[in-house]
């Protein structure tokens, strides 16, 4: 199927981005926003509260409710992962048994350790869930920068459609049937960003951020491996790629609130950053490296900073003091 029409449901930075992307692919694009402010915006002034400067091109369709976006051959779904749930809910009973839901949230669902897939298939079992992740800043996507992601479903044939389907001169997504790998690559990365911002904020130098990284990637792996992701995804585009644009760059919302952070602010102080994923996601996968007796460091020391358990020091010390031992 070539997929001619596809809609995205959300309307902020991320969701408008990909929308003027599918628009350059030649297709039928339907925009949905649900934040009624941001919805008029969109209308009115072509352009998301979220991604100013940018003009939504006038061949997107601005959709008044979701019915009308829901009949689309494809639906991209770009709003928070502890919103996809909600959204999926509401999508369930309107799209056609077998189309393709595409999440593009980088994260797993608090309270049940669900993965984004996993939750579509819950909430709507006749459509067929997907995965977009990748390095790739919404700004430089919405203005035709050159960007590589990785789609991923478990039907190859389905995968290769939609990558095809999307993809442009200068958005290329590769495909992949390692649904699980894709989805851990994108959620676990946001947690060590904030801890790279950390690093950044407390001056503790290049060499520190360096460090921080790659003993990050080595927590990515160990977690993938647990969770039955491939080595390659690991080391690919929504593994390895995406760490280290989130861990080097103020671009990131995740890496800019852990600065913030390390310059000694309090989470509930932090503002202005966007929405910071791994704030939301490190307890998660905290709690899902325990599960399955994952060495995960860096992760918990995000964690118990975020809850206050510790502070930025006493984090940074905590991992400065462990005991040394072989690198693996």
């Amino acid at each position: 199927m070539a997929f001619d029409s596809i809609a995205v449901i959300g309307g902020g930075a991320w969701g408008s981005a990909l929308a003027l992307t599918c628009a350059r692919a030649g297709r039928n694009v339907t925009l949905w926003e649900q934040d009624v402010v941001n919805a008029a915006q969109l209308v009115k002034m072509r352009e998301s509260l979220f991604l100013p400067g940018v003009r939504i091109d006038d061949s997107i369709r601005i959709a008044a409710d979701l019915a009308e976006a829901a009949g689309s051959q494809a639906i991209l779904l770009v709003v928070p992962a502890q919103a996809v749930r909600s959204v999926a809910k509401a999508l369930a009973p309107l799209v056609a048994p077998g189309t393709p839901v595409i999440v593009c949230a980088k994260g797993i669902e608090r309270g049940t350790k669900k993965f984004m897939t996993e939750v579509i298939a819950e909430c709507a079992p006749a459509v067929a869930p997907a995965i977009l992740s990748g390095p790739s800043f919404a700004v430089d996507v919405a203005r035709g920068m050159p960007t590589a992601v990785t789609l991923a479903t478990n039907d190859a044939k389905l995968a290769a459609q939609l990558a095809q389907a999307i993809g442009s001169t200068s958005f290329r997504p590769y495909h992949s049937t390692d649904v699980r790998g894709v989805e851990i690559g994108g959620a676990a990365k946001n947690v060590l960003a904030i801890a790279a911002g950390v690093v950044a904020g407390r001056g503790l130098g290049a060499s520190a951020g360096s460090a921080l990284t790659t003993r990050g990637f080595a927590e990515l792996m160990r977690f993938g491996k647990a969770y039955g992701a491939k080595p390659g995804t690991m080391m690919g585009l929504s593994g390895l790629g995406d760490l280290l644009l989130t861990c080097s760059s103020p671009q990131s919302r995740n890496f800019t609130f852990g600065v913030n952070l390390g310059r000694g602010q309090k989470r509930d102080a932090i503002r202005g950053t966007g929405l910071a994923e791994g704030v939301f996601t490190a307890s998660v996968v905290v709690a899902m490296a325990r599960d399955r007796g994952v060495d995960m460091p860096i992760s918990s020391a995000v964690d118990a900073l975020l809850a206050e358990r510790m502070g930025v020091d006493q984090a940074i010390e905590s991992l400065l003091t462990r005991p040394l031992r072989a690198e693996e």
